[in-house]
């Protein structure tokens, strides 16, 4: 498809013309065309605008600073993507209202990255920018350049970005020596793992999936990280680390100082607030830094000299923008390295289908622990559903804590604190009626009932409006009263606070997520996702709500089971120590692959399961979502790309509401478009260009595109 020409502002449907200014402005002498791209979610000005470059603004108004435009008489913040000598526009163009910093914080490579991201999600640049450079803070600006003037630190650019005398731009801190024992502890014992780490050192591009053992100790996934970031270091390059959540930065970031000392670790993450997060993109753009870590948004940080980048636990959901352009860390990244040819590493205790895709096709080298290294380093698993436990206990299956499960809970005590991982936070978080078992709806906004605990007190009120029931009425049957269908971390706590007198209970869920517990003995009963570390290990796991984690409406909830309890087992200490972990769930390949130890054997299977039924990941997919009007018509506009073999559309169909303010999205429709891997550039360009143009032309109301979103399916 050709690109597309810059439109002047004036020209698109719908906005009036810009009038000429009393007196012309003076351009600059030269290059006085700025091409410009806005900040805007709005799809018809996903477009760059050609702006005049008065003579005042010549100096400042620099390729990657930020600006403010007019666009239909409105003011709008942008960033100057390249300068020009003339415009193609045809109409005389607008000055630049104002260069608001001086500072470039749009570099090419972060621009280009932008520009690659919007194209694969079929979504708007102005959104990906958003996410790429953070808002401006004035203040820290201002202070990051009197640190700069004053001379803090060995910079290597100035305050407005530009190199200072007698350095190269980017130029990489001189090479390190090779990671000491201590950094590259846990690689040793990996196959290939030692060769990946000589690769980076080398000054080589390596990319990998690997599959790690030990979630606490000196081996643990931060310090394999911190491994591979000090070998890339080691050549004089910069390494970017993304986690999914803040409790995986806090470890991350401490691994990376202690391998690193002396060096700069920057931080992003959107919970240090503005001013942390400009003050750590500022030392990276000026090369003040090497080394970033962080949470998703940082896959756009300006790392310069980039050698390495890593993402932990991909197949966790939290790396899945959940705003526009929806798009997902392990790909942005894997995106980056293939525009600057960096090194890559996906690691994680399980393998995503994702990444055994790639591994498969060999893009992707594998490295893995030997069967040997983890029968010594593992605890011993077991399943409360295989023949020998149902033989010993035949109400096991049924049972939500088996008598397997209690006694090793009560011997484990002895030895140090016991891992107690639930499905859901809360203390009953979902309701039924007791007569016809129909789900308890709220009488307001028809969202689910759950039963609350405040101290003794018990309260049943909405999960989305919280609007208290104090008589309940069944719409189906006309019943009044009401039972748990689901048990949450605080109920499950005061259960098993009840069941071990004397114990100590602790709980890790919902607002009150702990990072670490200490290794004395309690009982810690945590969320899927929220298990704090004990730093020797715990003594034992008990896995419950197996079958609540199978049973989820999604073609990941295998998967996703799967990985939130190799995540928990990951963090008990080795059989040899006595650490064993129970899994109360029915027979399925997720809780098989558990018991073995085998996330890349199950990542196989489920990938070729996946390739017989032609679902993602071995092909793509793209959900419209909107009223069914513009539904209809945007599947109309874009026809001509849907029409080719190997592409099917499913629906529309309505779509059921998944959060509050269900009425509000009655009648929206959801169609999923499936679409090969070769052909999935060209279709969503097409799809972003359909978008475009239908809100440029005002004719329908907007479609929502999200493509290869995890939750679609």
């Amino acid at each position: 498809m050709p690109e597309r020409e810059p439109v002047q502002p004036s020209l698109l449907s719908g906005f009036p013309a810009v009038p000429p200014p009393p007196s012309a402005p003076r351009p600059a002498p030269e290059l006085p065309v700025a091409r410009v791209s806005v900040e805007s979610p709005l799809p018809q000005l996903d477009r760059p605008f050609d702006y005049l470059v008065t003579e005042e603004l010549h100096d400042a108004a620099r390729p990657g600073v930020r600006v403010k435009v007019r666009v239909a008489g409105q003011e709008h913040v942008g960033f100057i993507l390249e300068r020009r000598e003339t415009s193609d526009a045809g109409v005389r163009l607008a000055p630049i209202a104002a260069v608001l910093s001086p500072l470039p914080v749009l570099t090419p490579e972060v621009a280009e990255l932008a520009s690659a991201v919007a194209e694969r999600w079929a979504g708007a640049l102005g959104d990906v920018l958003r996410f790429a450079v953070p808002p401006r803070a004035a203040k820290v600006e201002a202070q990051f350049a009197r640190d700069l003037a004053a001379g803090e630190g060995q910079e290597t650019h100035d305050a407005a970005g530009e190199p200072r005398a007698g350095t190269r731009p980017a130029a990489p801190d001189p090479p390190h020596n090779m990671p000491d024992a201590s950094a590259a502890a846990g690689w040793t014992e990996l196959r290939h793992g030692a060769a990946f780490l000589r690769h980076l050192a080398a000054g080589g591009s390596p990319r990998a999936v690997l599959s790690a053992v030990h979630g606490f100790g000196p081996a643990a996934w931060p310090q394999l990280v911190a491994g591979a970031v000090a070998a890339a270091r080691s050549s004089g390059r910069g390494a970017l680390v993304v986690v999914p959540d803040r409790r995986d930065l806090a470890r991350a970031h401490a691994a990376l100082e202690a391998a690193l000392p002396g060096e700069r670790v920057v931080r992003l993450a959107a919970e240090d607030g503005p001013s942390t997060r400009s003050r750590g993109f500022l030392e990276l753009l000026t090369g003040r830094a090497h080394v970033a870590v962080g949470t998703r948004g940082a896959a756009f940080a300006p790392v310069p000299c980039l050698g390495l980048v890593v993402c932990w636990d991909d197949g966790d959901d939290l790396h899945a923008e959940p705003r526009a352009p929806y798009f997902h860390t392990r790909e942005v990244l894997l995106l980056r390295a293939e525009q600057t040819g960096c090194a890559v590493l996906i690691a994680g205790h399980t393998v995503s289908a994702e990444s055994e895709r790639l591994a498969a096709t060999g893009w992707l080298q594998r490295i893995a622990a030997e069967r040997s290294v983890l029968r010594r380093s593992l605890p011993r698993v077991t399943s409360t559903a295989d023949s020998v436990e149902s033989a010993r206990d035949p109400l096991a299956r049924i049972a939500r804590l088996p008598h397997a499960a209690w006694q090793l809970a009560r011997d484990a005590l002895a030895d140090g604190p016991v891992l107690v991982q639930v499905a859901r936070a809360g203390y009953a978080p979902s309701l039924a009626c007791t007569r016809c078992r129909e789900p308890a709806r709220c009488r307001h906004c028809a969202g689910p009932l759950a039963e609350r605990a405040a101290g003794r007190e018990r309260t049943v009120e909405c999960r989305w409006c919280a609007t208290p029931e104090r008589d309940f009425t069944c719409r189906v049957c006309g019943g009044h009263g009401l039972r748990r269908t689901a048990v949450g971390a605080l109920r499950t706590a005061e259960e098993l606070g009840r069941a071990f007198p004397g114990a100590v209970v602790v709980t890790s869920s919902g607002d009150a997520v702990k990072a670490e517990v200490p290794d004395a003995p309690a009982l810690v009963v945590a969320t899927v996702g929220a298990e704090p570390v004990a730093p020797s290990g715990y003594a034992a796991a008990v896995l419950l709500d197996g079958e609540t984690l199978l049973r989820r409406e999604s073609l990941r909830a295998p998967e996703e089971a799967l990985r939130r309890w190799l995540n928990a087992a990951a963090l008990v200490r080795a059989a040899g120590d006595g650490g064993r972990v129970v899994i109360t769930a029915g027979e399925s390949e997720a809780v098989a692959a558990l018991v073995r130890w085998d996330p890349a054997g199950f990542a196989a299977r489920e990938l070729d399961l996946r390739r017989e039924l032609g679902l993602p990941p071995a092909v793509r997919v793209a959900a419209l979502t909107g009223a069914a009007p513009d539904v209809e018509a945007f599947l109309a506009a874009a026809r001509p790309l849907l029409d080719v073999p190997g592409v099917r559309v499913a629906g529309p169909v309505e779509r059921e509401p998944e959060g509050p303010g269900p009425h509000e999205q009655a009648a929206a429709v959801r169609a999923l478009v499936f679409f090969p891997i070769a052909s999935g550039a060209a279709l969503t360009r097409g799809l972003r260009h359909v978008r475009t143009s239908l809100a440029a032309r005002r004719e329908t109301g907007p479609v929502q595109v999200r493509v290869d979103s995890p939750d679609v399916l």
